[in-house]
């Protein structure tokens, strides 16, 4: 079952979707949007699926840890790295998430060759954008009263 979040985004994709009559093929109406909701949250499924299985199989922390850095634009710069670099929970170095883009990849592949609904490339750059415009808001957007923050990250060296 997909998160709040996940289905107010599927949601909203499959409206503009519907607005824009893409894919075509899916028609108008309480059906094609429909189709365009289902399509949406299996693509959803697929990479999700994909990201979290590589992504453990990797060691990779999929969560967003904000920076401790000072000012707009390497804040900026480090949201928008998050995208593409994670920490590896065994030692803590950064490096390429290949979940996240194994798991764009999948989205993009499935909507292409199963739905034929859709470029993949497309579909996975889509994903990717929304994944650093999400992580600038997480950057920069204060955290709700009573919500505590997530632990930083503990390496090796700094738990001894």
């Amino acid at each position: 079952m997909a998160g709040k979040g996940a289905l107010a985004r599927v949601t909203a994709g499959a409206g503009v979707a519907q607005l824009r009559n893409k894919p075509a093929k899916y028609g108008g109406g309480v059906s094609g949007f429909g189709k365009r909701l289902g399509a949406g949250l299996a693509t959803n499924a697929v990479g999700r699926t994909a990201e979290h299985v590589v992504a453990a199989r990797l060691h990779e922390d999929l969560n967003y840890h904000r920076s401790n850095k000072k000012g707009v634009a390497p804040r900026l710069g480090y949201a928008l790295k998050s995208t593409v670099i994670t920490r590896d929970t065994r030692n803590g170095k950064r490096r390429p998430a290949a979940g996240r883009l194994a798991g764009h990849a999948a989205a993009g592949a499935f909507t292409q060759g199963v739905l034929a609904a859709g470029s993949g490339a497309s579909t996975a750059g889509i994903g990717l954008a929304a994944d650093a415009g999400a992580n600038v808001v997480r950057e920069f957007v204060p955290r709700k009263k009573g919500r505590p923050a997530k632990r930083r990250f503990a390496t090796r060296a700094s738990a001894k």
